[in-house]
């Protein structure tokens, strides 16, 4: 069993005695948070200024994917499983079955943004259009079927970047835009993490690729987008994420075993005041209400 002082903002897995109960030597609690890699950076920003609400509380966090943290939910060893998506019916089905009951909260919005290299000319794709570059059947496999012609992308093939399937991503963006039958096309490339995604389209001419819109650069392009072809395109930024007028906009959630209790609740408390919601706004995600001036 691991004894000493505990890291607020850890990355990597830790032996403890029980999630949210004093780790040995310490004498202090420590939550278990692990989870989205969309919300990992915003969650290890809770984890490091919480240390000074309440010292007697540590949050370690870890990412892995949506499906990494609410599969550790599931079997019980997470106080808080984060997500950015819903948990599917199969997983709240093996959650009961092990004694689990989930509870949702929305901790903050995002518009899942697409990137493409800041080159390329386009400037907006329609839901559509989106689902005949992703998706299995669809013809569009090169910038020309766009009637557009990108400097330095001289196959005009459009490099495709997703995540991988175990990323809430991959599945909101599945379901939003391809549709809950819809599936990928094989071929993309698929990347662990959101910072993955923006960092190969930021240096692949042909490329497109989504993720949160926290991760942007100033050496991206993001496209606005259209719900379809009979309405104006939105760009993807916080304010079209909390009103909801961004097509593939989605909430921000973690998931509690029950209604939290204790440490927990305090700490869930905290995220959602407005100390813990500038913190969210401030990593570039939308909070969960308009704060206080």
């Amino acid at each position: 069993m691991k004894t000493g002082i505990l890291s607020l903002a850890v990355v990597t897995a830790i032996a403890l005695t029980a999630c949210g109960r004093p780790a040995e030597g310490s004498g202090r609690v420590v939550l278990q948070n692990k989870g989205s890699d969309t919300l990992v950076n915003v969650a290890q920003a809770w984890a490091e200024n919480y240390k000074d609400v309440n010292p007697g509380v540590a949050i370690a966090v870890t990412g892995g994917g949506s499906g990494t943290g609410i599969s550790a939910l599931i079997n019980g060893t997470v106080d808080l499983a984060n997500a950015s998506r819903k948990m599917k019916p199969k997983e709240l089905e093996m959650a009961r079955a092990n004694g689990v009951e989930p509870v949702e909260h929305i901790v903050g919005f995002d518009a899942v943004a697409v990137y493409l290299h800041e080159n390329n000319p386009i400037d907006s794709f329609t839901i559509a259009q989106l689902a005949d570059i992703y998706g299995e059947g669809g013809k569009t496999d090169e910038w020309g079927h766009l009637n557009v012609d990108v400097p330095g992308c001289n196959s005009s093939e459009i490099v495709r970047v997703s995540r991988q399937n175990n990323s809430g991503t991959y599945v909101y963006f599945k379901n939003a835009v391809l549709g809950k039958t819809g599936e990928y096309k094989l071929g993309s490339r698929d990347m662990h993490g959101s910072k993955d995604v923006v960092d190969l389209v930021e240096k692949t001419p042909c490329a497109i690729g989504f993720s949160g819109l926290a991760y942007a650069t100033d050496h991206l392009k993001l496209a606005s987008i259209a719900a379809d072809d009979k309405s104006a395109p939105v760009a993807p930024t916080v304010a079209s994420a909390m009103d909801g007028s961004y097509p593939i906009a989605r909430p921000l959630l973690m998931y509690t075993a029950g209604e939290p209790t204790g440490a927990v609740k305090e700490y869930l408390d905290w995220i959602l005041s407005d100390a813990g919601q500038r913190i969210i706004l401030d990593k570039g995600y939308a909070p969960v209400r308009k704060l206080a001036e």
